[in-house]
């Protein structure tokens, strides 16, 4: 597919994992195990798959995700990087300090951003306040619109799950993306008839549902204090108690032979199924090893579900329309 008029793989590799520990006051909003060598490590393997797009933010790892893709991706310019903005951030204590909101604060953001990736140029920045309101997002894009003009950022776009927002602000002329949560187990189809019709890209965040679809994770599983899936973060619906939740267990297990079809890995089904969703689609996994991200990549040999395996989940799921909201 194109994403700023260069060809890529609809495949991205999503940072935060590598971020490492990151707080809201005393709460966890990291991963656990992340390990920086191993971290480079996995970039490399990405790039080395035909992976070339990073999604990061400015708050993974408070800031620390950002400096390793730096290093990582030291003298490869064909590789695309989306980070976000809009949460404000102290890099000594690894702490989320309260969100941004001020229009003037973006180019000093983006700045910071453009340091700590070593760049001279941003090629997605997104705005990462999911529900911001509208009136207190449009000068932020207005802001961003300036960067764009003075060269810093290539486009910009908003991590949000409200398509009512996203169809609010769209037609700025550098926004180019949204970045919303799909998966197998949890649609989106107001978001994404938005996409296609505003013709965006779509960047889909929880592809894998914090790696509940993975299959790794069965019912007596628990996550490790310090990981935010062990947390009651919003994010987290697909664990609960540290717990992977039963009722997305069980819908995957309804559709896990579907998914699967063909020889491919739990993961890579449910990468196919979002690319057979909208070829609008780019999923961007997180990953933290070189095992992790090489057997989702085994997803290009795929390519997207059959139309007939499509139907049949959806019967299997019998899914009911949810309103937007955060995830």
């Amino acid at each position: 597919m194109r994403l700023l008029d260069t060809e890529i793989n609809p495949l991205g590799m999503g940072c935060w994992p590598i971020g490492g520990p990151m707080f809201s006051g005393d709460e966890p909003l990291g991963y656990a195990n992340a390990d920086d060598g191993e971290s480079i490590r996995t970039i490399h393997a990405a790039l080395a798959a035909g992976i070339t797009l990073f999604d990061t933010a400015a708050v993974y790892g408070a800031g620390h995700a950002e400096r390793l893709l730096a290093r990582a991706l030291k003298g490869r310019a064909d590789a695309l990087v989306a980070t976000k903005i809009g949460i404000a951030i102290d890099e000594t204590t690894r702490r989320l300090t309260g969100e941004d909101t001020d229009p003037a604060s973006v180019l000093p953001a983006i700045d910071r951003c453009l340091a700590r990736l070593g760049r001279e140029r941003i090629d997605i920045l997104f705005l990462h306040l999911n529900d911001l309101a509208v009136p207190l997002a449009e000068p932020i894009f207005e802001a961003m619109e300036r960067a764009r003009e003075a060269g810093k950022i290539r486009a910009y776009g908003w991590s949000t799950d409200l398509s009512a927002s996203l169809r609010a602000v769209a037609a700025r002329p550098g926004f180019a993306a949204v970045q919303h949560a799909l998966n197998v187990v949890l649609d989106a189809p107001t978001m994404q008839a938005a996409v296609g019709e505003l013709d965006l890209a779509a960047f889909i965040r929880s592809p894998l549902g914090m790696g509940l679809l993975t299959g790794k994770y069965g019912a007596g599983a628990m996550m490790a204090q310090g990981d935010i899936r062990a947390t009651a973060n919003t994010v987290t619906d697909y664990f609960r108690d540290a717990r992977p939740n039963p009722r997305y267990l069980a819908q995957l297990n309804a559709v896990r032979e579907l998914l699967t079809s063909g020889g491919r890995t739990l993961a890579q089904g449910a990468i196919s199924w979002l690319w057979a969703r909208s070829a609008r689609n780019i999923p961007i996994p997180g990953a933290r090893t070189v095992e992790q991200i090489e057997g989702l990549a085994g997803a290009f040999v795929f390519g997207p579900l059959p139309e007939e395996a499509m139907v049949e989940i959806e019967r299997l799921l019998a899914r009911t329309v949810e309103e937007d909201r955060p995830r």
